[in-house]
């Protein structure tokens, strides 16, 4: 059992190591986009290969996010953890050698298998090593490093692009790894879900499922990058993809484990979430991807003032989300899951004003506020609901589902939005091209916000008392939810024991 304390120096060492190897994870979802225009250009490559850039990382991190935490659960949360650290630095390493952008983007794949490995990792081994007491505020210090972490990443890869280079945004990642791995190994308790007291997880590995859910995220956003010309093997990947996706529904149904089991989705809460979590997430991903591109190829910002201008977000959502969710839970998720989105819509709307020499006080700063606010506004809110709407046991679960729903609906916005655009292969090259498709861009990301504020209004209702509230409450990365652990003590997976009743459908409607 768990009986470490915070403030010994093992607990000091157990939480440093877990930051940092987060931070990893973290800092490559956030500094990427910024590395973006340097990359095509010292590589010679089109827009499709920028998207691929940063869909193969996001594809691989999706898909297989669930499996990685079961992987720790069974064979040990610090090996698994130790694993995708070292796995993340060695496609690190290959990222930053890169020839070509072939060979960038399978890496970048790579990385995304270690931070499957790494990310759930790091949360379920505080989970697992401090004493309940500490438990809370080693897990409030972690999200809160780590969102620091997320505020320094856009600034950190704009200086690193401009300085020695973009290759040293994933060269970085190596000595980061050197030190995280022996510290590690040293200090860090190895635990597992039979030593935790949990209940263990049953069966055998969904792997199966995992790989046809990987399988038709990847064939689906090939066939979207790629239907700018229509060609046969576009067709068949795009009929492919979705034959993947149906594959992946009816094994789940028929699988006596499975990694995503169907039944979680009979909370009408919790669908109802996860559909609002899509479209949040989906225009959040187009978002952030068209933003760094539109700052340095058209407002003509270096790499390090793109980075440096999104920080405004970030640092509101590190100061106000833990207050924003204790409103939250007066108010009801109704309200803010429903006036978030229409904030961060005008946002959207209002990066519309930026064009050529975009002046960063009047045009750009604005819109990020109303952006920050936004998100401030719905992102904890979101994850409390996500993990009331389910019984206790199945919390870290649903926070899975959601993690993983996220981060897909920003690989599928990725693909999907050069070409409702009509973004050419090389649109970001010129300042009138991209131009022209980041206004169309804007209203499509800010008309599916306003969807998912419908989503909200319509379906979400307050849960019922008691229930499962999130230990992460402070949150400052923006492309995805913070992760939740299921606690030490509970059963987890996919066939735990009942908690007693789940909480979605209770109390009136807020």
């Amino acid at each position: 059992m768990p009986d470490v304390r915070l403030a010994s120096p093992r607990g000091k060492w157990i939480l440093f190591t877990t930051v940092l190897g987060s931070s990893m994870a973290l800092l490559d979802s956030t500094v990427v986009n910024v590395a973006l225009p340097r990359i095509g250009r010292d590589l010679g490559t089109g827009l499709a290969a920028l998207q691929w850039t940063v869909n193969a990382y996001m594809l691989t991190l999706a898909g297989l996010i669930l499996l990685g935490g079961s992987l720790g659960d069974r064979f040990g949360r610090r090996k698994v953890f130790v694993i995708g650290v070292a796995w993340f630095a060695a496609a690190s390493l290959l990222c930053g050698l890169a020839p070509d952008a072939g060979v960038l983007i399978v890496a970048r794949a790579l990385q995304g298998i270690g931070g499957a490995l790494l990310t759930p990792g790091s949360l379920a081994l505080i989970q697992a090593s401090f004493a309940p007491e500490d438990r809370s505020r080693a897990v409030g210090l972690w999200s809160g490093f780590g969102g620091v972490g997320a505020a320094v990443g856009p600034f950190l890869g704009g200086w690193l692009v401009e300085g020695p280079g973009w290759r040293w945004v994933f060269l970085l990642n190596v000595p980061v790894a050197l030190v995280c791995v022996p510290v590690a190994l040293r200090h860090v308790p190895e635990s597992d879900a039979a030593s935790s007291g949990d209940a263990g997880p049953p069966g055998r590995f969904d792997v199966l499922g995992a790989v046809l859910g990987a399988l038709a995220l990847g064939l689906v956003t090939y066939a979207l990058i790629g239907a700018r010309e229509l060609t046969p093997v576009v067709i068949v990947t795009a009929v492919a993809g979705v034959a993947a996706a149906v594959a992946f529904v009816y094994v789940e149904h028929h699988r006596a484990d499975p990694m995503l089991p169907p039944d979680i989705f009979a909370s009408r809460q919790f669908t109802a979430v996860n559909l609002v979590t899509l479209c949040v997430y989906a225009a959040f991903g187009g978002f952030f991807f068209l933003t760094a591109l539109q700052l340095q190829v058209v407002a003509g910002y270096s790499p390090l003032a793109a980075g440096t201008a999104l920080l405004p977000t970030t640092v509101l959502m590190l100061l106000f989300s833990a207050r924003s969710g204790a409103l939250a839970d007066r108010t009801g998720p109704r309200l803010p899951l429903t006036v978030g989105p229409l904030l961060c819509a005008g946002a959207m709307l209002l990066m519309l004003r930026v064009g050529r020499d975009a002046d960063y006080l009047t045009d750009v700063l604005p819109a990020l506020i109303v952006m920050g606010a936004g998100m401030v506004t719905l992102v904890a809110p979101l994850t409390a609901t996500v993990l009331a709407s389910v019984d206790t046991a199945r919390a870290g679960l649903a926070s899975g589902i959601n993690n993983a729903a996220a981060r897909a609906a920003g690989l599928i916005a990725v693909a999907a939005l050069p070409l409702l655009t009509g973004m050419g292969p090389e649109a970001y090259r010129s300042p009138t091209a991209f131009g022209a498709a980041f206004d169309k861009a804007m209203p499509i990301c800010a008309g599916v916000l306003v969807l998912g504020s419908v989503l909200a209004f319509s379906l979400v209702r307050r849960p019922a008392p008691g229930c499962r509230k999130p230990e992460c409450r402070r949150h400052g990365c923006l492309p995805f939810p913070p992760l939740e652990q299921p606690r030490p003590g509970t059963a987890a997976g996919p066939t735990a024991p009942e908690a007693g009743p789940a909480a979605p459908e209770a109390g009136p409607a807020r």
